[in-house]
């Protein structure tokens, strides 16, 4: 894992490593990404002397699909690529989760390099190996583990960003002070202004940080059999959210940014969270929004709960909040607090 400005424009001598010589590369990304950088990455793997060709594929969470997965799969073979191809993921987390798969499953899987241009995707879906598709019933439901042989994020590639995008990574990089350091929350804190200035030096400091949180709790639990559960704080209800309103209302970040705020609701109905704790991360959210509205049936929300690929025996599990920093798993959580909380975060959301 490499986090460094300029990274991308020196893409070939930063994967000298790990990439054989004269390597045949596909690089899949998606319209907005290869305007801005598919260029100087190509650049850079062929004068390398590697053999670079490019696959596009849609942007946004809908065209996470099977049917996606398929025609690029199709792709693949029409161009030639064979067990020895490589496939580089250039573009956000949609790009990264089918490059992943796609790369899992081709020939049985061949190697996969991960270069995150958005930053929730490199503080968090970049890394781990989690790939996967969403299903009409829930995100993220059919997909592998597929390690990537190396994960570059260049902080210089977030000028580019959307502003709205880039917001919906900040939420994801607060999920990893709320669960293991507070010293990530007191940095959103103290420096929100230059945060969303996209300070190079701050953005570094924070995307290494979260990269470190994550790679810690996956080498301890590769396959989520236990720790890296965790890392679903505020990811319960929010993938509900994104389900419930066909993926077309939120950005990720953006529906994490209401689960996360929902969690710690629940958290106080369990007992386990503090209300100042609570209140500390809502005011942390919201000082970073705006976020979208949460126009949604509580009940039917909590119903996709129950199909996500995280519950077991049809019983949702929550991460909660005992303090910044620490949290545990519950999965005795009464369906009253959880159609409560998204009661309340629907409320608030409306002023």
């Amino acid at each position: 894992m490499l986090v460094e400005r300029g990274l991308l424009r020196s893409a070939a001598t930063a994967l000298h490593d790990v990439i054989p010589e004269k390597s045949r590369i596909f690089v899949l990304s998606s319209p907005p990404i290869r305007k801005h950088w598919a260029r100087p990455l190509r650049k850079s793997l062929r004068k390398a002397g590697h053999s670079v060709e490019l696959l596009l594929m849609p942007d946004g969470e809908r065209a996470k699909s099977i049917a996606q997965l398929e025609k690029l799969a199709a792709k693949l073979m029409n161009r030639g690529a064979d067990r020895h191809s490589i496939l580089v993921a250039l573009g956000g987390g949609v790009v990264g989760d089918v490059g992943g798969f796609l790369a899992s499953v081709f020939m049985r899987g061949i190697p996969v390099v991960q270069i995150p241009t958005t930053l929730l995707a490199q503080v968090d879906s970049a890394i781990g190996g989690k790939t996967g598709v969403n299903l009409k019933a829930g995100k993220n439901l059919v997909g592998t583990f597929h390690q990537p042989i190396a994960v570059v994020a260049d902080p210089d590639v977030l000028a580019t960003l959307p502003e709205r995008e880039y917001r919906s990574g900040l939420f994801e990089a607060m999920k990893y002070g709320v669960i293991r350091n507070p010293a990530i929350i007191e940095l959103m804190e103290e420096n929100r202004a230059a945060l969303l200035e996209r300070r190079s030096e701050l953005l570094q400091t924070l995307i290494a940080e979260c990269i470190r949180i994550k790679a810690d709790v996956v080498s301890a639990d590769e396959r989520e059999g236990g720790e890296r559960r965790i890392l679903n704080f505020g990811h319960t209800v929010g993938h509900a959210l994104e389900a419930e309103t066909n993926y077309k209302s939120f950005l990720h970040g953006e529906a994490v940014a209401w689960g996360m705020i929902a969690a710690t609701m629940i958290g106080v109905s369990m007992e386990v969270t503090e209300p100042a704790t609570a209140q500390r991360i809502h005011d942390l959210v919201l000082s970073y929004g705006p976020l979208p509205k949460v126009d949604v049936n509580p009940k039917r929300v909590f119903k996709r709960l129950l199909s996500d690929k995280k519950s077991v025996g049809g019983v949702p599990h929550f991460v909660l909040t005992a303090r910044i920093g620490q949290t545990e798993v519950a999965n005795d959580v009464p369906p009253e607090y959880v159609i409560e909380a998204v009661r309340k975060i629907r409320r608030m959301s409306k002023g």
